[in-house]
């Protein structure tokens, strides 16, 4: 076996680099940190002296640490991998020895990511995956190496994937832009901070038994301010800090963000302020681009960039989700920019002209709309005469709602549409979140028409465009019946044509003889 600094090809076997032995310590020093205090504050609390409660936390820590620090360095020393000509090999293990491998060419990524403190150490973990959708068996990770030897594991890995040079195409696609940020306090995630820093003010208060303390001293300022006023008050301190975080956050995501195409087709994307990362995606996986829009950034004309590419995460709930972000909420025009040169088309598929949706599809919309405000409120103001007066209220203030959802459906009808721009299909839809998706029509593997008993009524239907990429299926909802079938069989062709009725052509009327 060779030590870290041994080149990276050849059958020999290698370790992780002994400085990530220093990474977990600091993590666990930062841990038993946290926990001493509040541990401590307890134990002084009873009836056990300060010096003897110090020991208790002092002993603990220790133990904590140096046992975190000794199963990391067994860790250490029982991991190794090596870079063969056919397979990458990792293995590792004391009791339950795991011996993994990837063949070199199903690799489609190399990941590269630091946090601030293994960029101190100089460190990164390498993330090695196939582009398969098999949770951690198409990855390989390798925590901890040397920056400069995972650039260079990275360089070898790919190097299969290189092409010959496209000058016109290759290069930096995107760099961030400062002005950028003005997108971050209008997205959603600013009502999730400004509650989840009202939820940490309270939990922290209840760790140190200062709840109620908390409590009583907000009642005091606010001891001559009606309850309403106070809810306001509270509610925009709230948001304050959700801003706040909001900008905070972006920095730390998007700060030194770059878009590239480097040679022979893999797009790299690097971002990040504290944790740095390095995210490849191999261009022959690629089937199409997404513009996301959240009501908020919509509204300031801003739109985000994400791929539609095999071996990607489906749902945001994965941990990988943001691998397939190629670009932070920008202007618009420059995100359709952004898909151009990522497609390598020379106009924008989704800003292609769309077909617009009957009208029935907006008497869709405008039904659930009232069905779902003024039903809730029937049902309320119903068990506020039975039961108690106050569920009567609750019913006014849902009623009050409902053209709010008229509103949304309105805006929802607006944007449906779909179309056909060059080798792309383009669907748009959805209004809290719209979403507008240019899909390789040779990437599309089949078509599912749904048509329930209302749609059938109003003579609409749903087509589903499938596909291995992305989330697997794109919709177009609540399409005219004949337009929505012509559609599906123009954008790809034979797929569904064994399955649609021939329309006749108009009968030709015979001509008359003319009359001498």
């Amino acid at each position: 076996m060779t030590e870290s600094g041994a080149g990276v090809e050849g059958p020999d076997w290698r370790r992780l680099h002994p400085r990530s032995l220093l990474a977990g310590a600091a993590v666990l020093c930062g841990i038993a940190g946290g926990a001493a205090l509040p541990a401590f504050l307890s134990l002084s609390s009873g009836s056990r002296p300060a010096w003897q409660a110090a020991a208790w936390v002092l002993a603990g820590a220790f133990l904590l640490i140096g046992g975190g620090t000794a199963a990391d360095w067994v860790r250490l020393r029982r991991t190794r991998y090596r870079i063969g000509p056919e397979l990458v090999e990792l293995h590792t293990g004391l009791v339950v020895v795991k011996r993994r491998s990837l063949a070199r060419e199903r690799i489609r990524s190399v990941d590269l990511t630091a946090n601030p403190l293994q960029r101190v150490l100089g460190l990164v973990k390498v993330g090695i995956g196939t582009g398969e959708h098999a949770g951690s068996e198409s990855t390989l990770e390798l925590d901890l190496v040397a920056r400069a030897e995972g650039e260079q594991l990275r360089h070898t890995l790919l190097a299969r994937l290189k092409g010959p040079e496209d000058p016109v195409h290759d290069g930096v696609l995107a760099t961030v832009d400062p002005r950028w940020i003005r997108y971050a306090p209008v997205s959603f995630v600013t009502p999730l901070l400004a509650t989840a820093a009202a939820g940490t003010v309270m939990q922290v208060s209840d760790w140190f038994g200062a709840q109620d303390e908390v409590i009583h001293w907000i009642g005091d300022r606010f001891e001559d301010v009606s309850l309403t006023w106070m809810i306001v008050d509270l509610a925009l301190i709230a948001v304050v800090a959700g801003l706040f975080g909001a900008l905070g956050l972006w920095v730390e995501m998007w700060f030194r963000y770059r878009l590239e195409r480097e040679p022979g087709g893999t797009l790299r994307v690097r971002r990040g302020l504290f944790t740095a990362r390095s995210i490849s995606l191999e261009e022959r996986r690629l089937r199409g681009a997404e513009l996301v829009e959240p009501l908020g950034v919509r509204l300031f004309r801003g739109a985000r960039v994400d791929a539609v590419a095999t071996g990607l995460a489906q749902n945001d709930d994965d941990k990988h989700a943001d691998l397939k972000n190629l670009a932070p909420p920008v202007p618009r025009a420059h995100a359709d920019r952004i898909v151009a040169q990522v497609l390598r088309e020379a106009e924008p598929p989704t800003g292609a002209p769309l077909t617009g949706h009957p009208r029935a599809a907006r008497r869709r919309r405008i039904g659930w709309a009232l069905w779902g405000g003024l039903g809730p409120a029937a049902l309320l103001a119903g068990l506020g005469l039975w039961l108690t007066p106050v569920l009567l209220y609750v019913a006014g203030a849902t009623a009050l709602l409902t053209p709010l959802w008229v509103a949304l459906a309105l805006d929802a009808y607006r944007n449906l549409g779909h179309g056909v721009s060059g080798a792309y299909l383009v669907t748009r839809s959805g209004t809290v979140r719209r979403s507008t998706v240019a899909l390789q029509r040779a990437g599309v593997i089949g078509w599912t028409v749904k048509r329930s008993w209302f749609q059938r009524r109003a003579g609409v239907l749903t087509l589903s465009a499938t596909t291995a990429a992305g989330e697997g299926a794109y919709a177009v909802y609540d399409a005219d019946e004949s337009e929505g079938l012509l559609f599906a069989a123009h954008a790809v062709p034979d797929l569904l044509a064994p399955f649609l009725e021939p329309v006749p052509p108009p009968e030709t009327p015979k001509a008359r003889p003319t009359e001498r």
